[in-house]
């Protein structure tokens, strides 16, 4: 008997066409408002992402075509560069090393390396941490690399956490056959 009612009560609800367009309401936009906002910030990630790669692109492709020695007033335009492309609102890190390979040796080299708003220059001793990302090359050949840092902060509270965003570009350099540092 009250399998039966259950059973009864069931299909009516189901059956029932009736609606309260209010209640629907108030039960789905939570959901609906909560979606707009996950899809507007996790597009604002991706494209914070895009633009920060891009940046880097530009300027690795910028000091690829240097001619002349690149001194500290134009690692500073560059982090100018980046923060400006960016439009970030977090602080940006930027690393520019020139990387040559040695196939005596076996193993890379660093001909000079400059940072900005980063603790560690690389150097020969610390550029074994990332040599597995560095591309093969002919003995003597060098490239341009060049390491972006950072921060997406969500505007909006949808359970994404802060994540860095980080770049690492390589060219070789185009006009010359390296970019030399000025002493």
């Amino acid at each position: 008997m009250l399998n039966n009612s259950l059973t009864r009560f069931l299909r009516n609800f189901r059956d029932d066409t009736q609606a309260a367009v209010t209640l629907e309401f108030v039960l789905v936009m939570p959901f609906l408002f909560w979606a707009f906002m996950a899809t507007y910030v996790f597009f604002d990630g991706y494209r914070q992402s895009n633009v920060n790669l891009k940046a880097a692109y530009s300027i690795s492709d910028v000091i690829s075509r240097e001619t002349n020695a690149i001194n500290e007033d134009y690692i500073d335009s560059m982090l100018k560069v980046l923060t400006l492309m960016t439009r970030s609102t977090s602080p940006t890190s930027l690393r520019v090393s020139v990387i040559r390979w040695d196939q005596d040796e076996d193993r890379y080299f660093v001909e000079w390396s400059a940072t900005r708003n980063r603790d560690t220059k690389l150097d020969d001793e610390n550029i074994g941490t990332i040599s597995s990302r560095l591309p093969v090359m002919p003995d003597n050949d060098r490239v341009i690399l060049v390491e972006t840092t950072n921060t997406f902060v969500p505007l909006f509270n949808v359970g994404m956490s802060n994540k860095v965003l980080e770049n690492f570009v390589f060219t070789r350099p185009r006009f010359a056959p390296q970019v030399v540092w000025e002493s």
